[in-house]
């Protein structure tokens, strides 16, 4: 099996320490990262993510957010505050207006820190778990 180290994430995360595979992280950096991949944790905040990047000018306004998702502005609104804490996403307050942008550096680390691990062909991903028959609602 070959190893290639795994870039950290822009930011405090890469000024911290060895990537991935090469050592092990320290406590601030493990924390820091432990924020990103808990906010890439829900369905509703990844489904933000791609509503802004795919928004025009990649650009999108919390007034054009909510109804997508299906959510209330203030749940949209936390989720949004998330994805800033992690560094995923910028917001730039216009009047009462929040526009939020992709945080391209920390998104293209993520990125290639995720195509390392799986183009590894030694490393086997498990296929999903099926969902269960009672998850199903009528």
């Amino acid at each position: 099996m070959t190893s290639a180290p795994l870039p950290l994430l822009a930011g405090d995360i890469a000024a911290c320490c060895s990537p991935l595979t090469g050592g092990a992280l320290d406590e601030a950096a493990a924390e820091r990262l432990a924020r990103v991949f808990r906010a890439l944790g829900d369905r509703h905040r990844v489904r933000l993510l791609s509503l802004i990047a795919a928004a025009e000018g990649g650009e999108a306004c919390i007034c054009d957010l909510t109804a997508p998702v299906g959510l209330a502005q203030p749940t949209v609104s936390h989720h949004m505050k998330l994805l800033v804490d992690a560094d995923l996403v910028t917001r730039d307050q216009r009047g009462k207006w929040a526009y939020y942008r992709i945080a391209p550096d920390t998104v293209a680390a993520l990125g290639g820190m995720l195509r390392v691990l799986f183009a590894d062909p030694d490393v086997a991903w498990p296929d999903p778990p099926e969902p269960s028959p009672l998850s199903k609602t009528a």
